[in-house]
């Protein structure tokens, strides 16, 4: 799980190669953790040009579907328009993991209503409630 922190007023996907930057997946066996993951499952914030080439550069395959605006100016152009984007709505249900996980994390009131002034110290709690939330997970799994 990676965590980067923006001002409130600033739109997901102009944080999006910075999240990817310190994004590190471990592997199964020896060796120094991936930077690229098989597949990237975003909401329809996260559907513009500038992502999608970038993810396809990398070969990472993007799970995002398209915005209405998007989808008109397709069909609009005509032929020109080229092809729909290629979705799989399989694993995009797999998107209420990070959905349900921001909501457990803002049912701390501190996290939800942002008290701390300093960037670093809201990061910290960011992080330990996190953090908390996935040894609970941890602990309920291991019971039988």
């Amino acid at each position: 799980m990676t965590l980067h922190l923006t001002a409130g007023n600033v739109v997901d996907c102009t944080a999006f190669e910075a999240v990817m930057a310190k994004l590190r997946l471990p592997r199964t066996g020896p060796g120094r953790p991936r930077t690229r993951p098989d597949r990237l499952i975003g909401d329809k914030g996260y559907s513009s040009k500038k992502i999608r080439t970038y993810l396809r550069r990398r070969g990472i395959q993007a799970v995002i579907p398209e915005r209405k605006d998007q989808i008109a100016n397709r069909k609009r152009k005509g032929s020109r328009g080229g092809r729909p984007h290629a979705f799989d709505t399989e694993a995009y249900t797999q998107r209420n993991l990070v959905e349900r996980c921001f909501g457990k994390l803002k049912q701390w009131r501190a996290i939800a209503t942002r008290f701390d002034k300093l960037a670093s110290r809201y990061l910290a709690g960011a992080i330990i409630g996190a953090l908390m939330l996935w040894l609970r997970h941890l602990e309920l799994s291991d019971t039988p």
